[in-house]
């Protein structure tokens, strides 16, 4: 249980087993399958799109953080292959889903009336329970075999309530760039209350592949690479093109999880976790700096098993970066120990 903080040099990092994941993969060659499965939450129930690359090995469950779904994460090919694609190329049978409201996932009714006419949808609790919904799904499919949890962003907070709530469906735990408490200030109480959804466009997006880099280091994609990503993203909501400029609708209820996490507020008793649990970030991470990687890695004082791992070279969108493949072999180096 000693910390490791780690600032890996190489893509290769410690992992000694070839990947099986040649560079020029292409969609064709991966056989993947996506079903609709229903979740049910205050007399509402939506359709959650859950993606499978199916593999022999233990399964991993990728979840996503508060902006973008899958398909723009895990899911997203650069240079013809992805994280999803790596998994199930290394044997791993590859998961992950939409929560309700992003992505392929059905979208909820809040979403037909004013942002204003209801509280942040898609808060900490109702995301634990779409994983939790997920996770039984997958178990009824593989049943006997260890299902792993990676999460992103404000992905880690469900990610680690369902790790609370479920020690039984999850035998690993990766927090990539997770979201920590901070001591910042308390919330204004004059201050109109905050939305049940959000629009978010390219123009939002886009400069947050530079986020906390140096200023003169250069743009870690290219600018076709960027464009290509902000389309799709786009396209990601079907209402995006009734609005100029386009933009994608998003439950506002992450933003309310992260505002009241850097207000002070502790969304999880991250003492409760007890699997063997991995921190990853890029070393310009402004979401998991490190002052908030050392406060989350004491808080779980209770897990099995605790790693902090720093790689060099990303930001908090290092999946979507060139140092994504250090990612990758640390977080399989982790997932195949014992």
């Amino acid at each position: 249980m000693n910390r490791r903080t780690l600032v890996k040099l190489s893509a290769l990092g410690l992992v000694g087993r070839p990947q099986s994941w040649p560079a020029d993969t292409h969609q064709d060659q991966v056989a993947a399958s996506t079903r609709l499965l229903p979740w049910s939450r205050a007399g509402e129930t939506l359709r959650l799109a859950v993606t499978r690359q199916s593999a022999p090995g233990p399964a991993v469950l990728y979840v996503h953080g508060a902006t973008f779904p899958t398909a723009l994460s895990a899911g997203w090919r650069m240079a013809g292959v992805s994280w999803l694609d790596h998994w199930q190329g290394n044997g791993l049978d590859a998961w992950a889903f939409d929560f309700a409201g992003y992505g392929g996932s059905e979208r909820p009714s809040v979403f037909d009336h004013a942002a204003e006419s209801a509280p942040p949808y898609g808060r900490c609790d109702a995301a634990a329970s779409q994983i939790a919904t997920v996770l039984a799904h997958i178990r009824a499919e593989r049943p006997g075999v260890p299902i792993h949890l990676v999460a992103h962003s404000w992905g880690t907070l469900p990610a680690r309530q369902a790790a609370i709530e479920h020690p039984e469906l999850i035998a690993r735990l990766v927090l990539f760039g997770p979201v920590t408490t901070r001591d910042g200030m308390p919330p204004d109480p004059d201050a109109p209350p905050a939305p049940a959804w959000t629009l978010m466009g390219a123009a939002q997006q886009r400069p947050r592949q530079r986020t906390g880099m140096p200023l003169a280091l250069p743009t870690p994609v290219s600018e076709a690479e960027l464009d290509r990503w902000c389309a799709a993203y786009l396209d990601s909501d079907p209402s995006s093109r009734q609005r100029r400029p386009r933009s994608a609708k998003i439950p506002n209820g992450p933003g309310a999880d992260i505002d009241a996490m850097w207000a002070g507020t502790s969304l999880v008793d991250d003492g409760r976790v007890r699997q063997p649990t991995m921190i990853v970030r890029g070393e310009w991470d402004h979401v998991t700096r490190d002052a908030d990687a050392a406060r989350l890695f004491a808080s779980l004082s209770q897990a099995v098993e605790r790693r902090d791992v720093k790689i060099a070279g990303g930001n908090h969108w290092l999946h979507l970066q060139p140092r994504r493949r250090a990612l990758w072999t640390e977080t399989l180096s982790f997932l195949r120990e014992d």
